[in-house]
């Protein structure tokens, strides 16, 4: 397996570890409903797009080259996402919401490019 293959799989991992590891900290070591809350939307993202990297990663050792581009928008969309919301959670400033954002369209990017190299846009010959 190719190093680039190997580091998205590390990161999906580490993912989705602390996505779990999120969820867990909502669940039992937060009293805030509301940073109950972004707990358990960030971990829920974090989770889903941890398994998309996996699954992207795995597309890609199979010649769906884009593939390994939407591996990548999926973590780092997912690590401004959740990371924002979970910093609130903990006491950071809550402009840091006017940035969760971004990690959102980081995630949308991700699966579009997805969808056009399943649909065989993705520049290489099929």
């Amino acid at each position: 397996m190719d190093k680039s293959s190997r580091l998205l799989l590390g990161l999906a991992g580490a993912s989705g570890f602390l996505a779990v590891a999120a969820g867990a900290f909502g669940a039992h070591g937060v009293t805030d409903p509301v940073a109950k809350g972004w707990l358990e939307t960030g971990g829920h993202y974090q989770l889903v797009h941890a398994l998309a990297a996996l699954v992207a990663v795995i597309l890609a050792r199979q010649g769906l080259q884009r593939a390994r581009l939407s591996a990548w928008l999926f973590l780092s969309g997912a690590l401004i996402f959740s990371g924002t919301l979970y910093l609130m959670a903990v006491g950071a400033p809550r402009w840091l919401g006017a940035v969760t954002p971004i990690g959102g369209l980081l995630l949308l990017a991700g699966w579009a490019i997805l969808a056009l190299a399943g649909l065989g846009k993705d520049g290489a010959p099929s």
